[in-house]
């Protein structure tokens, strides 16, 4: 059974908007700092967004002032808005969740920005 799950991917273009969703269980987005990671096609996955338990939000200088990080009020759900798309944020998009004993990843969502 799958504990992350991603939606919300496509193909948009430049200056566009797209809204990933990670559906978790409560206990684990309760429990574990949230990202998101993306990998583009010949590089190495990076983490670009970053919730913490507490609902500190960190972001990668890449996508700062662009994206943002959230999670809904029955912490079931994180989010991850990102406006002004480029092209270079094309990739897979994963929630990822690190806990003490646990580590999980989605499947990935796949987004494409055209120029």
């Amino acid at each position: 059974q799958a504990q992350l799950v991603e939606s919300g991917g496509g193909l948009v273009q430049a200056g566009g908007s797209l809204r990933l969703s990670c559906a978790a269980s409560r206990s684990i987005v309760n429990s574990n700092d949230m990202d998101w990671y993306r990998q583009a096609p010949g590089k190495q996955r990076e983490v670009v967004a970053r919730i913490t338990r507490s609902g500190s939000t960190s972001y990668s200088d890449s996508v700062k002032g662009r994206f943002t990080i959230s999670r809904d009020n029955d912490k079931t759900t994180v989010y991850l808005q990102m406006n002004s798309l480029k092209p270079e944020d094309t990739g897979v998009y994963y929630c990822h969740s690190l806990g003490v004993s646990t580590n999980y990843w989605g499947q990935g969502t796949q987004v494409t920005v055209s120029s």
